[in-house]
């Protein structure tokens, strides 16, 4: 039985069709009930599963279709947490968009903790329409409650946390919770989406987190602990990913910076069985970063096809790298994605339904003349 992550897979998010787009407005305006606009979200979520394995991938999301927002959807509905509006300098780069810079945020204002979520239940939809493949599931990982670009000061009330070891203590333990009911709820593939290991690689964003006095090399000490401390009693049968990049927001990006700042640690001080590595871009380095992953079942999934754009990748230039990539970890520890998801927020990126499709079709074309057991 093939396991999880598999030779060609993808991030998880989706382009939200047409009448998800047009209901969610409707619902905005208060002319389409909560029941009414699930009952479009569940047709067009299971539109999506046939598709996906009309192509031949093995894992199958619901395309984050019911969210807004890839991390706050998830993080707000922890207990402790509220999200506000704050003015943000404007970072993104790349794209043809201008976002706006009031953005929502995560704020901390009560002790962290795990109560049920709505999330849960969107996977238990999926869980059920999903046949002959594995049915997965994206959160944020607990290291995205408040990003590095932002000074965690700011966003957390210091009457409740003095201590931001605690407050990352009980987050990793609210994350604990989390995960064992997603597996209560049926999910054998779990992944934590992380962009802040990510600007932990970006020398600028390194000097910024410097400047505000803290110090980067502790930071990544204190996610890696909060993240040993969510995965503590796993269970064995749970294909636990994560997926690093530097931002993906109508097909803009944050930060750039190869992967040797945070490699060695990454990938032997933390029980992930796969890592979806952003590589579609001069931004994200060269492979040499891989020479650090332990030799085993530890599986590195290549983003090598991006999302940002619609045009189809060279096939020929793909497997070249591919190969270039397998110089440093063994062929039997790679597999192929996009470089993110395609829907982030529920705007997306900018290209159209049949080139996000094409390009996963074309994954999984790439993985079978790869891998024999693709």
């Amino acid at each position: 039985m093939p396991r999880a992550p598999f030779r060609a897979d993808h991030v998880g998010s989706l382009l939200r069709p047409n009448e998800v787009v047009e209901a969610r407005a409707r619902h905005v305006r208060g002319e389409l009930s909560d029941r009414e606009l699930a009952a479009v979200e569940d047709r067009a979520i299971e539109a999506l599963i046939d598709t996906q394995q009309s192509l031949g991938l093995r894992s199958v999301t619901d395309g984050e279709l019911r969210r807004e927002n890839w991390s706050l959807d998830f993080i707000s509905g922890l207990e402790g947490t509220r999200v506000v509006l704050r003015e943000i300098p404007a970072t993104l780069r790349g794209g043809t968009q201008h976002p706006a810079r009031t953005m929502k945020v995560t704020t901390v204002v009560g002790k962290i903790r795990f109560n049920g979520h709505r999330l849960i239940e969107h996977f238990r939809f999926l869980g059920a329409h999903v046949r002959g493949a594995t049915a997965k599931t994206t959160i944020p990982s607990p290291t995205m409650l408040i990003s590095a670009s932002r000074d965690w000061r700011e966003s957390v009330d210091r009457t409740v946390y003095p201590d931001v070891q605690e407050l990352y203590h009980d987050l990793g333990t609210a994350y604990a919770a989390a995960i064992r009911a997603f597996y209560d709820a049926g999910c054998r593939y779990l992944q934590l989406d992380d962009v802040n290991l990510a600007y932990l690689c970006d020398a600028a964003m390194r000097d910024a987190i410097k400047a505000r006095g803290d110090d980067p090399q502790a930071l990544l000490d204190t996610w890696i602990r909060t993240l040993n401390t969510a995965m503590v009693g796993r269970p064995p049968d749970l294909a636990l990913t994560t997926h690093i990049c530097r931002g993906n927001f109508r097909s803009t990006w944050f930060a750039q910076g190869g992967y040797e700042a945070i490699a060695e640690a990454i990938f032997n001080r933390l029980d992930y069985d796969g890592y979806f590595l952003e590589y579609d871009s001069e931004r994200a380095g060269g492979f040499e970063p891989l020479r650090f992953v332990p030799k085993g079942n530890k599986r590195i999934v290549l983003g090598l096809v991006t999302t940002k754009t619609g045009s189809l990748e060279d096939k020929v230039a793909i497997r070249r790298r591919i190969d270039a990539a397998s110089r440093y970890v063994s062929m039997d520890q790679l597999c192929l994605s996009p470089q993110c998801g395609f829907a982030s927020t529920h705007e997306g990126n900018d290209l159209t339904d049949g080139q996000q499709w094409a390009k996963l079709g074309q994954i999984v074309e790439l993985a079978r003349d790869a891998w024999r057991d693709a």
